[in-house]
């Protein structure tokens, strides 16, 4: 198999852009080594660290509304469907903004992105903790979320400028654990925080994290766009006038149309719709099963899936680098980016569709005390899986597109919400149809499917990447 990087105009700039090593010592791997060597490996932990915290507020943020909805209903004196609605709101919220942020970050960089950002988060959280009617809860959820979905975006983006290959899986896998932490531990935050206190305590909480982290960001972050790489440093090298501009944040979802973008991006939504369906009906499925009521105690049967996601995305993101490291040396120094979804296999094969399957058999036939172990230990199975799927997929994808990175995450990512969102709907109706193990056996089946989309793509993804051309990195621009 060889490496078609980017569409070639002869065989012979074929086989020097994408067969041609960086020979050690060479003045092109200097300069390129150079890129990488700007910031300390102290510096590279503390803004790992940074965009992590970053990270996990979107997801947390949503679900950890979930739990509070007829508190908050009782509050403003409407229904649970109502407020509902803010929550699909949100995921259209989120979705628009991750576009939109990550557009601006490649042409004016991450740090003022981060910092306009994470100030509209703490606005729109103070006005949801203070919203005192429907309407006005509303307008300010959606500007809460449009806030918090730089995180995911732009977090990888800045993982793309700052990290080489043979290092961003295991970054990516550790940005992965804390964004995927988020949805595990929010239904029990959540859940336990509406139950002693109050919604709008939570709502504050949230305010005061968001402003930690703008102050973490004024202090410690600096900008890490790769030098030259970002919008405005082409415009001044043109002799261009710095101005404001205005980017078109949906062309990032043309990006789909690659099949190497798009069928990664499909496994990726099948992969997470399990991990949703353990979440959001879990009430009506581990609760109902075993007479579990109280609120905090089924956010907290949640808490396994957060732990699996902890374990599993540091561990794929490792076993991702360790295996481009192995192919690059096999072949003399050729590096060919697939080779990095070898890593995922397990995950998308074995582990997540497996996991819910088998959560599913528990659940409709063992009602006892071993069946509830064993479903937590499915979900904490279910949670590794899940992220030695999601976490090689994000590096690969700034692999072969490293010059727009965080469009890249925000397009794939906008396109797995709307996908999750509309999937969510319909998972309780389906466990009331036909069944928690029908329902699961649907979703395994869904992750099996996607799991053949990456095995197309490790085998034909030389050839994919010539059907359309969105002019991919190749070992000199990466």
């Amino acid at each position: 198999m060889t490496a078609s990087l980017t569409p070639p105009d002869s065989e012979e700039a074929n086989f020097i852009n994408e067969q041609t090593p960086l020979l050690p010592g060479s003045e092109a791997q200097q300069k390129h080594d150079a890129v990488y060597s700007r910031f300390t490996k102290a510096q590279k932990r503390t803004i790992l660290t940074l965009i992590c915290l970053a990270a996990v507020t979107p997801l947390f943020i949503s679900g950890s509304f979930i739990p509070a909805i007829p508190q908050i209903a009782r509050d403003l004196n409407t229904t649970g469907p109502v407020v509902n609605l803010a929550v699909s709101l949100s995921v259209l919220s989120n979705a628009f903004g991750s576009l939109l942020w990550s557009s601006y970050s490649s042409y004016y960089g991450r740090r003022p992105i981060y910092l306009l950002s994470l100030s509209i988060q703490c606005v729109g959280s103070f006005g949801v903790a203070s919203a005192g009617s429907v309407p006005a809860l509303l307008i300010w959820r959606v500007i809460q979320a449009f806030g918090c979905s730089s995180g995911m975006s732009v977090g990888m983006g800045v993982i793309g400028d700052i990290f080489k290959v043979e290092e961003r899986g295991t970054a990516s896998g550790i940005f992965f654990a804390s964004n995927l932490l988020g949805p595990a531990l929010a239904p029990f935050v959540g859940g336990v925080t509406a139950h002693y206190w109050s919604w709008r305590v939570l709502q504050y909480g949230l305010l005061l994290f968001a402003f930690g982290c703008l102050m973490l960001t004024v202090f410690l972050q600096p900008e890490t766009s790769q030098p030259g790489a970002r919008g405005i440093d082409k415009a001044k090298a043109k002799g261009e006038k710095p101005r404001l501009v205005f980017l078109n944040p949906f062309k990032s979802l043309a990006l789909l149309r690659s099949p190497n973008i798009g069928l990664p991006a499909l496994e990726g939504a099948f992969a997470l719709i399990g991990n949703y369906s353990i979440i959001v009906p879990v009430a009506y499925t581990v609760g109902k099963t075993y007479n579990i009521t109280n609120s905090a105690i089924l956010g907290a049967l949640c808490i396994p899936l957060g732990l699996g996601n902890c374990v599993g995305a540091p561990l794929s993101g490792m076993l991702s680098d360790r295996i481009i490291i192995a192919a690059r040396k096999r072949r003399g120094g050729v590096w060919i980016p697939e080779d990095r979804l070898q890593a995922a296999l397990f995950g998308a094969g074995v582990l997540a569709p497996c996991s819910i399957l088998f959560a599913g058999l528990v659940l409709h036939f063992m009602h006892n005390t071993a069946g509830l172990v064993l479903v937590c230990i499915c979900f904490f199975f279910n949670g590794v899986g899940v992220d030695f799927v999601m976490s090689p997929l994000a590096a690969y994808n700034i692999d072969i597109l490293h010059d727009r990175s965080a469009e890249v995450i925000a397009a794939t990512m906008s396109f797995r919400s709307l996908l999750i969102s509309s999937s969510v709907v319909l998972i309780l109706p389906t466990i009331n149809t036909f069944g928690v193990f029908a329902a699961y056996g649907i979703i395994a089946v869904l992750s099996w499917i996607g799991f053949t989309f990456i095995l197309a793509t490790i085998k034909y993804g030389d050839k994919m990447r010539s059907w359309v051309d969105l002019g991919f990195s190749t070992a000199e621009t990466n």
